[in-house]
């Protein structure tokens, strides 16, 4: 008894939540309103439809490889070494002090 209503429970949260699988005949009319309105056209559709779908693949396929290259490569980069054309660079000189200022001389004498 509890397991019923637990599955009429869960049953009804899954419509309200919109986890609806149309059944045989829902598929029917929808393909019925479908050639109705699609018509003569319906082939193209279906051809436009598989070309979206393989380019939609290719693209993550595409992803898919970019993502495993950026695991397989290395994260850092070797340190580039001086070539002979460029000579290292010479150490700096310390920059020179400042010398203080010289006290001024007043002799209380003012003019």
């Amino acid at each position: 008894m509890a397991l019923d209503s637990t599955r009429r429970l869960v049953q009804e949260k899954m419509n309200v939540l919109g986890f609806w699988t149309p059944g045989p005949v829902e598929i029917i009319i929808i393909l019925v309103i479908a050639l109705l309105l699609f018509g003569k056209r319906l082939p193209e559709v279906g051809r436009a439809l598989g070309r979206g779908i393989v380019e939609f693949k290719k693209g993550v396929k595409g992803l898919e490889d970019d993502i495993e290259d950026g695991a397989t490569r290395p994260t850092r980069l070797p340190p580039v070494e001086p070539t002979a054309e460029e000579p290292p660079a010479a150490p700096r000189a310390p920059a020179p002090k400042a010398a203080p200022p010289e006290p001024s001389r007043d002799d209380g004498a003012s003019g």
